[in-house]
């Protein structure tokens, strides 16, 4: 049985690229803390090869991934939440977006939640014209707890990134590219492979040293924040309203919040 992040190293001439691929289609992609470590081991994985010059993320079935799956993540006592759900999330999606190759995020399908946050710790993202992007979890009373609203706000600035959480509802992919969060859209399947493949050629060529120096310059746009957002997202999931948001989803209803 494959494992539910696959890592594999591809060549083509003469080059070496990396792949890790979300394999869990038949929930969404959704991720968990066992995924999350699988995850952090393809990431290392990666890092401790000086041949690969690139890394792509991408995932197999409907869904790039909806996200934190909430199986995982909904019955935690906030104390949890902000001790292990959180944290693990957050370092593992530092450490993504820490190595020294360039990565490419392939939205093949919609990316909702933290599986927005994990193409957002890419350098690169292309999407799929049908795909939709989105931060849904002020509709279950959360927040996106792995530093999702930080990098959307650096990615689209702060008044987009305020109506993809406020709001909660997804946008398409053209409108994700005029916002700047995704840097290309492609029509089918075909073409995205096409587009994908020329990315990654071209990273292939340019200078590794190079490349890695400047992702250590653009990390230094912003501060460690990361155990703040974590003890925002535990406290977030203390509430009476965020427990009536995953009772619900768990029920297929709207949830009813109370401010409690």
């Amino acid at each position: 049985m494959e494992p539910e992040i696959v890592y594999s190293r591809v060549e083509r001439d003469g080059r070496a690229w990396a792949e890790i691929t979300l394999n869990r289609p038949d929930k969404g992609n959704a991720l968990n803390l066992e995924m999350l470590d699988q995850l952090d081991a393809a990431v290392s994985r990666a890092a401790s090869e000086p041949t690969v010059r690139a890394v792509v993320v991408r995932a197999r079935g409907r869904f790039f991934c909806t996200g934190g799956d909430i199986e995982a993540w909904g019955s935690l006592s906030p104390l949890d939440m902000g001790r292990r759900w959180i944290p693990r999330g957050i370092g593992v999606l530092q450490r993504l977006a820490a190595l020294p190759q360039p990565v490419v995020a392939v939205i093949s399908g919609h990316a909702l939640g933290g599986g927005l946050e994990l193409a957002l710790a890419a350098d690169l993202r292309i999407a799929l014209a049908s795909a939709k992007l989105g931060t849904p979890e002020a509709t279950l009373g959360m927040i996106s707890g792995w530093m999702g609203v930080r990098r959307l706000a650096e990615t689209v600035g702060p008044a987009r990134a305020r109506h993809l959480t406020l709001l909660g509802s997804p946008i398409t992919a053209a409108q994700a590219m005029e916002w700047g969060l995704v840097t290309a859209v492609a029509e089918d399947a075909d073409a995205l492979e096409e587009q994908v493949a020329g990315w990654v050629d071209r990273l292939c060529a340019n200078a590794p040293a190079a490349l890695a120096l400047i992702k250590d310059i653009l990390a230094t746009m912003h501060s460690d924040l990361g155990a703040h957002h974590a003890a925002a997202a535990a406290q977030a999931a203390a509430t009476d309203d965020c427990r009536e948001g995953v009772r619900a989803f768990r029920e297929k209803r709207k949830p009813q919040f109370r401010n409690l």
